[in-house]
């Protein structure tokens, strides 16, 4: 092992950092996993503190090579929670906390953005993305009109992936998949967009020179600091890949790169996305249109109400997660007529930023916890799947790999085959945005030392599925789930007209 090249995959995530380390031949030789606080307010603030990201990955980079101390770390690869807002100063310090992805204080500032060009189709035909509250472009503006003396002192900003690659080499970089999701940057030309960081600074140049240059998946940001590298015991040559938002990471670690694949997660927020050649051409600006961090695009929708939704509800009723095997089990689709609209963040898909939500349809039949168990799950799953339609324009998907902690559900896994008709797949590896970013430190690490190797043959190697975790759907439960997401669609539509017009 002591010669065996090793490379890292770290995953920021909004409740912690992962860490894996893998051996070139596939062994995962050590994991770690750190917490992170959070900044709640009751407003839709939600925001960390980017010190915290560097102390979770310096406790989770070491737990992962306890074991192996002297691995011959070739190179690392980061992922990060999309869409958070970094901002730095003439010196490169942190301003202030990073603005995250669910944060929905800024929802006026986005609604600003989008009628200032002309609304949500100008901005489809001019920029190829409608910005959504979450992005990081809202976040600017904020910053512009709730502390504009913190907006002053802004010389660069960065998304949170980009910063953790800062920490470890002293470079600041970004790349096209992340970069997709700050709504400066069109993904189609793959080129940032001037005109609205402009329009957010009255012209004066100081944002559009704020902003990293772009690297290609081929290219990395640079090899990790001296002292960063005796501080991790890693190699004083060890590189860091371009790395890239959680998403595309997630993409690389399920093997998503290329057409006919389609990834679930099922984390705090839920997301699903599909390679594509070509960028995605929806016009109706609920499909984020985002590049991948492979060399092609990923269109993804993102739900923001999902394990946490879940783990709020069985905590209520005082059990745990355990809890949805048997409630899914007893109860039937549809929960006897029980709806639960999950949006206790806002949500982004549809685009309700300040929606609550609504539990309908209580009847003395249904009042159960297990029902409401049932009912939870649906809701969650129900906008997913909404999601998934609006991804491949109707088309049905024959095979889903699902990630994330809802994963480990069998019921749940079997809820998603049955309502689909697809076979739900699982990774044997649970942390695909460590593994995706581990894969992309091999890419970067060969294409810089001359091997040729291509992202498809890496998927090969690297990702595997668990064959006991499969599910294969129920024909019989198909028509019952058709009739539960009509059931959900109506009162959905009911109580949220507008949305009727987003899907």
């Amino acid at each position: 092992m002591a010669n065996e090249a090793a490379f890292l995959g770290i995953d920021c995530g909004t409740q912690g950092t992962k860490a894996l380390l893998l051996q070139r031949d596939g062994v995962a030789l050590g994991r770690g996993y750190a917490k992170h606080e959070i900044i709640e307010r009751a407003n839709g603030a939600r925001e960390q503190q980017p010190q915290w990201w560097v102390d979770a990955l310096k406790v989770s980079v070491a737990a992962a090579m306890a074991a192996h101390p002297h691995a011959a770390v070739r190179a690392i690869g980061v992922s990060g929670q999309q869409h958070g807002l970094v901002v730095l100063d003439e010196q490169q310090q942190v301003i202030r906390p990073a603005k995250l992805w669910n944060d929905t204080e800024t929802a006026p500032q986005n609604a600003e953005l989008v009628a200032a060009f002309g609304g949500p189709a100008q901005w489809i035909e001019r920029f190829g993305i409608v910005p959504l509250t979450g992005y990081t472009v809202s976040k600017l503006l904020w910053l512009k009109e709730m502390e504009p003396e913190n907006l002053a002192r802004v010389r660069h900003i960065l998304l949170p992936h980009e910063y953790l690659n800062m920490w470890l080499t002293g470079q600041m970089r970004a790349e096209y998949g992340d970069a997709s999701g700050t709504g400066y940057f069109d993904p189609r030309s793959r080129k940032w967009i001037p005109e609205v960081l402009d329009w957010i600074d009255g012209g004066s140049g100081q944002l559009r020179a704020a902003i990293p240059e772009l690297l290609t998946p081929e290219q990395s940001v640079g090899t990790v600091r001296p002292e960063v590298a005796t501080e991790l015991g890693l190699p004083q040559d060890c590189t860091v890949s371009s790395g890239g938002g959680d998403n595309m990471m997630g993409a690389l670690g399920t093997g998503n790169v290329q057409q006919g694949v389609v990834t679930m997660s099922l984390g705090t927020s839920s997301t699903v996305y599909s390679f594509r050649n070509a960028p995605a051409e929806d016009r109706s600006g609920s499909v984020a249109p985002f590049c991948s961090s492979s060399g092609g695009w990923l269109p993804l929708v993102c739900t923001m109400n999902a394990t946490n939704v879940v783990t709020q509800t069985v905590e209520l009723v005082r059990e745990t997660v355990a809890a949805l095997e048997p409630a899914l089990r007893d109860t039937p689709p549809g929960a006897d007529g029980l709806v639960w609209l999950p949006f206790l963040n806002g949500e982004r898909t549809p685009d309700l930023p300040t929606a609550r939500g609504a539990l309908l349809g209580v009847s003395a039949n249904n009042y159960t916890r297990q029902h409401l168990i049932r009912a939870m799950v649906e809701g969650v799953s129900f906008g997913m799947l909404a999601g998934l339609e609006l991804i491949l324009q109707g088309a049905a998907a024959e095979r889903i790999v699902l990630i994330g902690g809802g994963s480990k559900s069998a019921a749940w896994r079997q809820l998603l085959a049955d309502a689909t008709g697809a076979v739900i797949q699982v990774p044997a590896e649970e942390e695909a945005g460590c593994l995706g970013a581990a894969i992309q430190a091999i890419y970067a690490h060969a294409q810089a030392t001359g091997e040729a190797v291509t992202f498809q043959a890496l998927a090969e190697r690297y990702v595997h599925m668990d064959e006991v975790k499969t599910a294969k759907p129920d024909a019989a439960k198909r028509e019952p789930y058709r009739a539960a997401m009509q059931a959900y669609r109506q009162e959905l539509h009911r109580l949220f007209p507008e949305t009727a017009k987003q899907n």
